[in-house]
């Protein structure tokens, strides 16, 4: 059996409702990661992520590339995001239990990575369980203690865009590579996998309700969507 956590990047966006009454639909719980900026700019949206079970972590507040920052850079970036992150869940009602991190691109701040990953250790940031997570090349990159999230499959479909040659049939190709240039294979016996989706209003017009069609992939090749945790 193949299973999988969803992660979810760039929120807020104006399909973000409808991605969270869809997972919810599935009974699917992710963990949505959000830009300060884009929260700001559709707060009523994030709200309702919040409001109705999904988790919000740090995505930066304005998706920087980390390795082009210095270090207090680094850190303004991450907590203006979490300024506006705590004022989103105490307009909610919700409790914030759970502190979780992402970097934008995958950028973990080049010389400043070490640094960082104390940083947010020490700021109370909370590793995602990951310990399910068995690829050689996930404890060779270090992402085994990293308290960042990483993935370990990108569906990429972002690349979906006009004038582009990634298109639909390119996701297609590659939930179903075999032998993927980065990350795991997608559908192998008893992968356990960090998934990466992203909530972009140019994908939605690009190819409706995106995220239904690939999700509903997984689950017709038979993928189990686990529940968050931490460590």
């Amino acid at each position: 059996m193949n299973s999988a956590l969803l992660t979810i990047d760039d929120i807020a966006s104006k399909n973000t409702p409808a991605i969270v009454d869809y997972l919810n639909e599935k009974r699917i719980k992710a963990i949505l990661f959000a830009t300060g900026q884009n929260v700001e700019r559709y707060y009523e949206e994030a709200l309702y992520a919040v409001k109705n079970g999904m988790i919000v972590g740090n995505h930066s507040y304005s998706h920087p590339a980390f390795s082009s920052l210095s270090m207090k850079e680094c850190m303004e970036e991450i907590e203006k995001c979490e300024i506006v992150l705590e004022r989103l869940y105490k307009d909610s009602g919700v409790e914030r239990v759970f502190r979780s991190f992402r970097f934008p691109y995958g950028n973990k701040g080049g010389d400043n990575k070490n640094a960082l990953q104390k940083y947010l250790k020490e700021k109370g940031f909370q590793k995602v369980d990951d310990t399910h997570i068995t690829y050689p090349w996930w404890r060779e990159n270090s992402l085994d203690t990293d308290i960042d999230t990483f993935w370990t499959f990108d569906f990429e479909e972002y690349k979906i865009r006009q004038g582009s040659e990634f298109t639909k049939e390119s996701v297609w190709k590659k939930m179903h590579d075999t032998n993927p240039e980065s990350g795991a294979v997608l559908f192998a016996e008893n992968n356990r996998h960090i998934l990466l989706l992203h909530a972009h209003d140019e994908t939605e017009e690009m190819l409706p309700e995106y995220y239904k069609l690939f999700i509903e992939h997984l689950l017709e090749n038979g993928l189990v969507f686990e529940e968050p945790a931490f460590l």
